[in-house]
């Protein structure tokens, strides 16, 4: 996949957020961690919004990791009946302003029911030229590397074939141009197996807000941090000072 060009500043073409906290925002209101992530569906909703009004072209959001399984049974129960509602509430609302949605990740561990509606949200919005929203989900950085290779491999690429540019192609993201800013909310600092090939040169954010109080100023804030950031992909300036941290 090419990279964005150097030049570019301001407001980033692809954007991929880890959306921490959910659980923690709930415990701090008494309620229960699922009610976090109701909420924080809703904070989905509004950053495609904005991200929409800003001129953002991919949006890739990480709802669900392939590490997740390894919470509550009752949470994790929660999570795909909120793929369910989320699907029934907001797809017309966003096929409706030209969203495209991909789904990226493991569909074999979900159920039926879960894998028919993101075929539908798929479908629904296949022919949309508008914001590209994928949601990460049963999605891990490893096994989307894993995946590729196997089916690189499978379609008999060569190893002294199989290139950059051309594992790029069956990685699950391949529709997309690498992210530009990486945001993780909730105040950890860390990617957690998140898109680990596309984010080889991409900006990193971090903040302390907790995901469902991510709105349109913490997000403007995001964006005016990537616009200071001075993108030079292993390059330098003309008339910079050499060495590895020029």
């Amino acid at each position: 996949m090419a990279l964005a060009s150097p030049e570019a500043a301001g407001v980033p073409r692809h954007v991929a957020i880890v959306m921490d906290g959910n659980g923690r925002w709930a415990r701090k209101r008494f309620m229960p961690r699922i009610f976090g992530h109701k909420y924080g569906m809703e904070t989905v909703v509004r950053v495609i919004d904005h991200c929409q009004k800003r001129g953002v072209e991919y949006l890739t959001v990480y709802a669900f990791s392939s590490e997740n399984w390894k919470r509550p049974e009752d949470e994790v129960s929660g999570l795909m009946n909120l793929v369910l509602v989320g699907i029934s509430k907001y797809l017309a609302k966003l096929a409706s302003r030209g969203v495209r949605i991909h789904v990226a990740g493991d569909r074999s561990k979900v159920s039926e029911r879960v894998r028919q509606a993101w075929h539908e949200a798929e479908e629904h919005t296949r022919h949309n030229t508008g914001l590209h929203v994928t949601v990460a989900f049963n999605y891990g950085g490893r096994w989307d590397i894993v995946q590729a290779c196997q089916r690189a491999l499978a379609d008999g690429v060569a190893p002294e074939a199989l290139s950059e540019e051309a594992l790029s192609r069956y990685m699950a993201l391949s529709y997309a141009p690498d992210p530009d800013l990486f945001i993780r909310t909730g105040g950890e600092v860390r990617i957690s197996n998140f898109l680990l090939w596309q984010l080889a040169y991409a900006e990193l954010y971090f903040t302390d807000c907790l995901w469902p109080d991510f709105d349109e100023h913490e997000l403007d804030q995001a964006f005016a941090d990537y616009a200071r950031r001075d993108r030079r992909f292993g390059g330098v300036k003309t008339g910079a000072a050499s060495g590895p941290s020029a």
